[in-house]
């Protein structure tokens, strides 16, 4: 009798085996997006996140663990070549047989095109609607030839990737993600599904939050480290007046820092913000001479402990630390 229950305990063992085996396997660029995946693949699976955090995702070596994450993967989810550059020949060469999703082109995405200039003027206008091609002119000389020769140097495209600050395309990218997962694994798309109207609702009220907590500051002004936040800026109405660097993955020039300075000086500005993984003295650098205070923004949530709960924090993180600052 013992045997026969034995029997029985090895069948139902490999049984659910059989069953967790057809959950698809899910990679991941960036853990922002990763937690949006892990929120749709709740109580189903778990999926693997290929840039580790407090890692810039411009410029990454991969790990074996994450190479093998991308061999193994049924599915991809990523921002796109936009953000990085080299996952597009890592994912061509190593997830020959997965799906995959580039979520900066899905139906539905808000694309700004990136901002040119040390400082944002108030009635610039972006391209906000879903692959819009907006005018982008050249300038020839001076500040702007050095800003696009360090956009062509750092292979960005004109699209700013940084969209998923928008917790409108979180939102969107909720439903996307359920989709490409039901087509792979039907028996679970009702859980998908489910789990992404929840993650959906989670961000209304998520960005309800966030405009209380900004509502008595507007007209505060600020300076971030380097241009990424527009989406943010955006989806709440709270502009920034300029940014230190074009990108985490270049400094600026002596002119820029110069533009900056003098509009801390000459305008008021209330807060310079630093990231917690680039040139801190960049940012002393500016801000030495004047009242300004500082803070620390994170746009990929370094920090954070990677799963469901990491996309939310974020963006409440953002709201907190800059109204900490002004």
């Amino acid at each position: 009798m013992s045997r026969i229950l034995l029997s029985l305990s090895i069948n139902a063992a490999l049984m659910g085996g059989a069953a967790f085996a057809e959950v698809p396997r899910v990679a991941v660029d960036i853990a922002p997006i990763h937690s949006l995946v892990a929120r749709v693949m709740d109580g189903v699976g778990t999926p693997d996140l290929i840039v580790q955090s407090g890692a810039s995702p411009h410029e990454y070596s991969l790990r074996p663990s994450e190479a093998t994450a991308l061999q193994k993967a049924d599915i991809v989810f990523w921002i796109g070549p936009d953000l990085t550059p080299w996952l597009d020949d890592a994912i061509e060469t190593l997830a020959t047989d997965a799906s995959v999703t580039e979520l900066l082109e899905a139906d539905g995405t808000i694309e700004l095109e990136f901002r040119e200039g040390a400082l944002f003027e108030a009635h610039d206008e972006h391209g906000q609607d879903e692959h819009e091609e907006g005018a982008h002119e050249d300038h020839a000389g001076g500040e702007h030839a050095e800003e696009k020769a360090g956009h062509e140097d750092h292979d960005h495209g004109e699209h700013d990737p940084h969209a998923w600050l928008s917790p409108q395309n979180a939102s969107t990218w909720l439903n996307v993600i359920a989709s490409q997962l039901s087509v792979a694994d039907p028996e679970n798309a009702g859980a998908y599904f489910a789990n992404a109207a929840a993650g959906r609702a989670e961000i209304d009220a998520l960005t309800a939050d966030v405009n209380a907590v900004l509502d008595p500051l507007r007209g505060a002004r600020f300076i971030v480290f380097h241009d990424a936040y527009q989406y943010f800026e955006a989806a709440f109405d709270f502009p920034a007046a300029g940014a230190i660097s074009i990108s985490d993955a270049s400094d600026p020039g002596p002119a820029r820092i110069a533009e900056i300075r003098a509009r801390i000086a000459d305008e008021g500005i209330d807060c310079v913000l630093a990231e917690p993984q680039f040139n801190a003295g960049l940012v002393a650098t500016v801000l030495d001479g004047t009242e300004a205070g500082t803070g620390i923004l994170d746009p990929l949530g370094s920090d954070l402990e990677p799963g469901p709960a990491l996309y939310p924090q974020l963006i409440r993180n953002l709201a907190t630390n800059l109204a900490e600052c002004l």
